[in-house]
C-alpha cells in the first residue's frame, strides 16, 4: 500500500517542513531563483516496510502516519544505514513527538511588554502568510499564466510548512499576551483562531466550507 495523499500531508505540516531529528532541523525546502523551489524532505518508516528493512518486524510497518517520521535525506540515510539498535524505534518516535509538540507550542512562552510590540511581531507573521498568497497561492498571476506548471504543488506544501505553523504561533502568541488587546482586538482574534484551526483541518480532510481569513483582522493588527 502507497503512502496515501492525506498521509503525506498531515506528515510535512506536522513537522512544518523541518528534519524530525533534534541535532538537525534541516529545512525541507529548497528555493531557486524568484519563488521556484522543490521538496527535499524524505518520510522514512520507523518500522520498515519490508520485514528485512531497518527495524523492521515480522509482516513489516504500515504507510500510515504513525510509522512515519520526517526527515532530510542525510538523516534518514545515516539512520538506515547504522549498525542495528543504534537508532530504536522507541528514540524515532520520540524524535517525532517532540518536534511536532514543539511546533505546536511554538509561540506560548513570547510575552510581550507593549501592544505595539505583539502587533509588530503578529504583523511580520501575517505579512509573509499574505505574500505566500499573492505570489504563489491559486490567485495569484503565476497560478494563472501558467497552468501547467508544479505552483499548485508548491503552494500545498507552503501551506503545510509555512502557513500552518505561522497560524498556529499567532494564536499561541496572542493566547499568551491577552492582556494586551482591547475587547474588540480579542473578538476578532478569535474570529482568526475559528479560520486557523478550520484552515489547518482543511489541509488534511477537504472541508466543504470553512471561515474565511477576518480581514479586520490584519487590520487590527498593524502597529
Amino acid at each position: 500500500m502507497a503512502i496515501s495523499d492525506n498521509t503525506v500531508k498531515l506528515l510535512w505540516g506536522r513537522a512544518a517542513g523541518i528534519c524530525s531529528n533534534p541535532g538537525c532541523r534541516e529545512d525541507l525546502t529548497v528555493l531557486l531563483e524568484g519563488i521556484r523551489g522543490f521538496n527535499v524532505g524524505e518520510m522514512a518508516h520507523v518500522i520498515a516496510s519490508s520485514p528485512t528493512g531497518p527495524r523492521g518486524v515480522a509482516g513489516g510497518g504500515s504507510d500510515e502516519y504513525e510509522n512515519l517520521i520526517l526527515l532530510c535525506p542525510t538523516c534518514h540515510r545515516k539512520i538506515d544505514k547504522a549498525p542495528s539498535g543504534t537508532y530504536s524505534t522507541e528514540t524515532l518516535h520520540l524524535w517525532k513527538r517532540s518536534h511536532e509538540a514543539s511546533i505546536r507550542s511554538n509561540g506560548m512562552a513570547k510575552i510581550f511588554q507593549s501592544s505595539e510590540e505583539l502587533k509588530k511581531h503578529i504583523s511580520f507573521l501575517l505579512a509573509e502568510n499574505h505574500a505566500l498568497w499573492t505570489t504563489i497561492g491559486p490567485q495569484s498571476s503565476v497560478a494563472k499564466t501558467d497552468p501547467g506548471s508544479n505552483m499548485h504543488e508548491i503552494w500545498t506544501l507552503r501551506k503545510l510548512d509555512t502557513i500552518v505553523p505561522n497560524n498556529i504561533e499567532i494564536v499561541n502568541t496572542i493566547g499568551a499576551n491577552f492582556r494586551l488587546l482591547s475587547k474588540t482586538e480579542i473578538y476578532l482574534f478569535f474570529l482568526f483562531k475559528n479560520h486557523a484551526k478550520a484552515f489547518e483541518q482543511h489541509q488534511y480532510t477537504r472541508l466543504d466550507n470553512y471561515p474565511l481569513f477576518p480581514q479586520e483582522f490584519e487590520k487590527a493588527m498593524q502597529p
